[in-house]
This record gives C-alpha cells, structure tokens and sequence, in this order.
C-alpha cells in the first residue's frame, strides 16, 4: 500500500521527460521502452520515499546561534552570509520572509535581522530629522516691521567708470 501512494506522487510528466531525454540520445529496441519507463518509474517513487526521511533530521545552522548577531553584522544561519541586514538577502538566497526564518530556526520573534549599530545609526538620524515627533503647533502673531539694514560694503577693487569722450 506505500508502493501504491508513493506511486502516486511520482509526476509522470517526468518520467516522460527523462525516456524521451534518454531514448532521443540512445538506440532502444520497442520491446525494451516499456521496461524503461517502468525502471525510471519505479527509481523515481524510490526517490520520493526517501525524501521524508532526510525531512525529519534538523537542520544544522551555518555559525551558533548565539553568535549570529554581532554589534556591526548578523549573520545568516542558512549560509552563513554576514551583513548588516538580511531581509533582501533571505528572501532572494533562500526564498524565506524573516519570519518563516525564525520560525525554521526556532529563534524568537524579536531576534535580530539587523545589526545593533546599524538600527541605532538609522534611529539617530531619523530621530534627527523629527521622526517619531508630533508636529508643532502654529503660534499665530502680530508680524512686527523689519528694519532693512544697508547693503554690506564691498571688498576689492572699485569698478572703473566709463571715460567721458
């Protein structure tokens, strides 16, 4: 009854491909077709039985856990890429939001994705542009008059004037 399930979940457009693939490169009598296909069959459901088992066996991370986060980089359980964010490098490495990440890893929801020193250089200069503040209230007065004061004197040579013919 496995046979019959495993079977199942083999894609006979894939068994197809490899005979096609294999008889367009090789000479095979008509009579030995069948058995082909019955043995590129049988090694792919071969093949799909032995897949969970590997499943079950935890995966092993890159560098320890504890050292993944560092102050001016993380770096990658998967590979072992260091950097200072790896949002954009999980998602096009590995196909992994940050969350399926930590999930996979078992990590907690607040474990680093950034470095500490980056967050803190973004948080500073935001910070320092008035993010996270509220906006300032207008305070409406009486505008006073402005005493214009005279032009600045000018340094360096005069400007010639103009002979009179």
């Amino acid at each position: 009854m496995a046979d019959e399930s495993a079977a199942q979940m083999v894609d006979l457009n894939l068994v197809a491909e490899i005979v096609r693939s294999y008889v367009a490169q090789n000479s095979v009598d008509v009579d030995q077709v069948a058995g082909l296909i019955a043995t590129v069959h049988r090694s792919l459901s071969g093949l799909v039985q032995s897949a969970p088992v590997s499943a079950l066996a935890p995966p092993v991370p890159a560098v320890p856990i504890r050292r993944s986060v560092q102050r001016d980089y993380v770096i990658c359980l998967e590979c072992g890429y260091r950097g200072q964010m790896l949002r954009r490098h999980l998602n096009v490495a590995h196909g992994l939001e940050p969350v399926d990440y930590r999930a996979r890893w078992k990590l907690p929801a607040d474990h680093a994705i950034t470095s500490p020193a980056y967050s803190e250089r973004r948080s500073t200069m935001a910070k320092g542009i008035g993010f996270g503040r509220r906006p300032r209230q207008m305070v409406v007065s009486t505008p006073t008059p402005e005493v214009v004061a005279p032009p600045p004197k000018r340094r360096g040579r005069k400007p010639r004037l103009a002979a009179a013919e």
